[in-house]
């Protein structure tokens, strides 16, 4: 009995593990029952020997074939003679209805879990040569766009995303908000780039490049180490180094992120990176848009490649050497990027030259005339600092990093004062350590977007003024509005006052830039395109990271707006070699100009700003044009 029973359980236990087989089992159990009840039916009408009336007996294989044809169709028996064939034919062609009824759920059922897995996203990609986001954040979209024009010069490009997040939700979204992918198919795949297994899907092993974006949430950065951690020490990774591009919001955890990457990651540091272009942009208004242009691949682009046209030359001759390109620096070949160089320094073999250009295939070195009129150049004038009052409204995490930057480049006795209301934002000032000989801080708890509030301030006494999105305790269009309505304010204020005030304001979305310019602020630093376009630019260029830290690096060569009297003789035209030749004796790099004309063309909003000119083109300048250099202060 006991015996009888395992076999029971045994026999249980066998059907349940094949029933786990999904619908190929059921199908396959379906066909087995078909089979039986086709092959007994043909055994019993060969034994009795049943047939249609008026019909000789069957066979065992031509009543297998009757049994067959009314199991696939139930109308064949209607034409069945004799009741006791027509008995045992409706017995069969009735479970032929129950088989293929059953057969159909179990189809139908195995298609809709097909597409509700296909709709998952969880399908292994096959790509190779491709561009990986991993996890999903408000820059993506940015950062889809800024590839996309990257990719028109590459055949059949792939972008495939991965992030926490439902693939048709991606693919919807991102349909609506990147509308012309030109030559770039987009590829959604659902799951956590934490996990190895989920790694394993988008298929980094054959990929150009992987972009890490910070996510959404409080824990954003432990994410993005955790998936570079997964990256890097996947044991079926390649042998090849990847190029990652990760970016990191507190610059407290950048350090570990380092120390996981090495020398396979490049590092964003988002809120450093957003904060220093704020105040560079807040002293010298336009300066935004020289960031964008050298960080967008819809104009002028950094390179870093072997011009071995240059061995043996100063890097002063060198800089003269290019015609339609603007050579900035040089990167040694363990990978040390020096801008703005001594320009007696000899360029040796090994070295790649860092180099804006609108194209590689267009960095020539120039042999005609170049036309440089000595003459126009005018005597090295140093101008000096005066004391300066800030002010910012508005408030976010970058606050604290915004004021200490403040602190390297104003002069002795400047002041700042900072009016917001976010929460804690009482102690956060308090926490502020400045050197108060340099820059004295005080701060007011306003409403910014309050008229009232604003002409307490007796803003129109202030140099500088920026405004911050309240980013961290609002969603992103609520901050931008509340930033509209502060710089509508600040407008107004302005034109009472009869008095242009010089305003730079932090926007969250680039959306939102075209509504802003009512407001007639002078610049505007869109936080997340500056980031998207960062990342985008840190995939494509492996040395990109390393340029902006110099860049943007107080001990380093920076960007600088000066005026064009300052350099040449604005009474005549002069070509830009001459501009370039008269900046290189001050030991700086001519890169572009600002020229602003009514009526001028400027279809991208870079407020007249010209990156990387001909150099052999003869210009008329103006008071107000400012000559856009690299240099040491």
């Amino acid at each position: 009995m006991k015996k009888r029973e395992n076999w029971g359980a045994r026999l249980r236990y066998g059907f349940d593990k094949s029933m786990a087989g999904g619908a190929i089992a059921l199908i396959g159990w379906l066909a087995v029952i078909s089979l039986i009840v086709i092959m007994i039916a043909g055994a019993i009408l060969a034994v009795t020997g049943i047939a249609p009336e008026g019909a000789e007996p069957l066979g065992f294989v031509e009543g297998t074939w009757e049994s067959l044809m009314r199991t696939f169709d139930a109308g064949t028996m209607g034409g069945d003679q004799g009741w006791s064939f027509r008995l045992i034919m409706l017995l069969v062609t009735v479970a032929g209805i129950f088989v293929f009824s059953a057969l159909i759920g179990v189809i139908s059922s195995g298609l809709e879990e097909k597409l509700d897995e296909l709709r998952k996203g969880r399908s292994r990609v096959l790509e190779t040569e491709h561009t990986i986001i991993l996890n999903w954040s408000p820059s993506i979209f940015d950062v889809i766009s800024e590839l996309v024009i990257a990719n028109q010069s590459r055949r059949n490009p792939r972008i495939v995303i991965m992030a926490d997040k439902d693939k048709v939700e991606m693919e919807d979204e991102i349909a609506t908000k990147v509308a012309d992918r030109k030559n770039t198919k987009i590829i959604c795949r659902s799951g956590d780039p934490t996990d190895l297994y989920d790694l394993g899907i988008v298929n980094p092993q054959t990929s150009r490049s992987i972009i890490v974006l910070s996510p959404e949430g409080e824990d954003a950065d432990p994410q993005v180490i955790k998936t570079v951690l997964a990256l890097v020490n996947d044991p079926n990774r390649r042998p090849e180094k990847y190029m990652i591009a990760a970016e990191i919001r507190n610059a407290d955890n950048a350090e570990v992120a380092r120390i996981v990457g090495g020398g396979e990651m490049q590092l964003v540091l988002a809120d450093d990176l957003i904060a220093r272009i704020v105040v560079h942009t807040s002293r010298q208004a336009g300066l935004s848009a020289v960031y964008s242009e050298l960080l967008d691949f819809d104009g002028c682009e950094i390179y870093t490649l072997e011009q071995p046209g240059l061995v043996g030359k100063s890097f002063g001759n060198a800089v003269l050497a290019y015609e339609n390109s603007t050579l900035i620096g040089l990167c040694d070949k363990d990978g040390a990027i020096r801008l703005n160089p001594d320009p007696n320094q000899v360029i040796v073999a090994g070295d790649r030259a860092v180099i804006i250009a609108e194209d590689d295939d267009s960095i020539k070195t120039w042999s005609g005339d170049m036309g440089i009129d000595k003459n126009a150049i005018k005597a090295i004038v140093k101008r000096g600092k005066t004391a300066e009052r800030t002010l910012i409204l508005g408030w976010n995490r970058r606050g604290p990093i915004i004021a200490t930057e403040l602190v390297r480049y104003v002069a002795p006795g400047s002041r700042l004062m900072i009016a917001a209301d976010t929460p804690e934002f009482e102690d956060e000032i308090a926490a502020l350590h400045l050197d108060k000989a340099l820059l004295a801080v005080d701060h007011r708890v306003i409403d910014t977007s309050s008229r009232s509030a604003l002409d307490a301030l007796d803003i129109p006494s202030y140099d500088h003024v920026l405004v911050l999105g309240y980013s961290d305790s609002m969603m992103a269009q609520s901050a931008d509005t509340r930033t509209l309505i502060t710089l509508l304010q600040l407008r107004k204020i302005g034109e009472t006052a009869g008095k242009h005030i010089s305003v730079v304001s932090e926007m969250i979305d680039v959306r939102n830039r075209e509504l802003a310019e009512v407001t007639r602020a002078e610049d505007f630093v869109v936080s997340n395109k500056l980031v998207s376009l960062m990342l985008a630019q840190a995939s494509e260029n492996e040395s990109m990271a390393a340029i902006f830290d110099e860049l943007l690096d107080e001990a380093g060569s920076e960007i600088y707006m000066r005026p064009m009297g300052d350099y040449v003789d604005i009474s005549k035209p002069v070509n830009f070699f001459t501009v370039a030749l008269a900046a290189l004796r001050r030991g700086e790099i001519a890169i572009g100009h600002r020229r602003q004309r009514p009526g001028d063309a400027d279809a991208r909003n870079l407020g007249g700003v010209i990156v990387n000119p001909p150099r052999t083109e003869m210009t008329t300048y103006a008071d107000s044009d400012m000559l856009i250099v690299l240099a040491a202060d």
